[in-house]
């Protein structure tokens, strides 16, 4: 298995100008490493948080070239793995996040993980790993790694985790991968503007899929499909994820849209990924178990 260092090459921005770090055949499955979120420039409660240097945030390492992908095609990551460190950073400030209005300075928290827990003062948090940062290069200008779009970006959405295979429309020859921002623990919406931040590892398996085109993201894991916008609200985010999917069934069952619109409303969610970055993400999620009985798949 191929293992990249993030001394290897990151990326401040998806942009499809970038030179790849490496390239990756198609099907290959390979571990990479990832700074957190400040690019571990906070590793204890002495560093003041206004002195770090703010211009490296959400780097992400890569990009990648994926042999065979092409404009036009669906990039397949299969998250094989999530491995993080020992400790995780979070923050809170002035105008970040929803109570950005009621802080008056910067201040950091660092967290101890031990035995798949976040230890938080007294209390002991479950341990939730998942990659807030991962997409490929956008179609036109380069996106900043701390917004997300239709490309994927810092989508922090918490179903991005072991297990779960992501679907990104492809802009650019070779996709030009990457990912970063790993989270020990996050919550929906990511409230106040960091998780509990953490460098680590990602083991991840790239692969192309010819004949089929996305507009945003989508999600799979062993129980469900989502799929995930941004947008410049929280209401036209969850919509327009609701009328993709909603969209795609009905294509997909030859059903009339009248009645996949009634059936998604009956069985399906919408839900908040996160509500602090540039652009608002949600998800609309589906249960595989309906999917099945319409006899539908989207990728195969």
């Amino acid at each position: 298995m191929t293992k990249i260092g993030c001394d290897e090459g990151i990326i401040y921005e998806f942009n499809k100008v970038h030179e790849p770090i490496r390239t990756i055949p198609a099907g290959s499955t390979v571990t990479i490493q990832t700074y957190d979120c400040f690019q571990n420039q906070i590793q204890s409660a002495d560093t003041e948080v206004t002195a770090i240097d703010w211009n490296k945030i959400n780097p992400a390492t890569g990009p990648f070239y994926v042999e065979g992908a092409m404009p036009g095609d669906v990039l397949k990551v299969k998250i094989e793995r999530i491995d993080i460190g020992e400790q995780g950073v979070m923050v809170v400030g002035p105008d970040l996040g929803v109570m950005g209005h009621a802080l008056s300075e910067m201040e950091s928290k660092i967290l101890p993980i031990r035995d798949g827990h976040v230890l938080f003062n007294d209390l002991q948090i479950p341990v939730n790993k998942m990659i807030g940062v991962i997409g490929v290069a956008p179609e036109g200008e380069g996106v900043n790694c701390g917004t997300p779009g239709a490309h994927g970006g810092n989508m922090d959405n918490k179903m991005v985790t072991e297990g779960a295979t992501l679907y990104f429309p492809v802009f650019t020859e070779g996709a030009l991968f990457a990912l970063g921002d790993l989270h020990a623990a996050m919550g929906d919406g990511e409230v106040s503007v960091s998780g509990v931040e953490v460098a680590g590892e990602a083991t991840v398996t790239l692969d192309v899929i010819k004949g089929v085109s996305l507009r945003h993201p989508m999600l799979e894991n062993e129980d469900v499909f989502t799929q995930i916008v941004s947008a410049p609200t929280l209401d036209e985010a969850a919509k327009t994820a609701a009328v993709e999917m909603i969209e795609r069934i009905a294509e997909k069952a030859s059903m009339p849209v009248s009645e996949a619109t009634m059936l998604m409303s009956a069985v399906g969610q919408s839900e908040i990924c996160q509500i602090v970055d540039p652009l608002m993400t949600a998800r609309f999620v589906v249960p595989k178990s309906v999917l099945n009985q319409l006899g539908i798949t989207f990728f195969e």
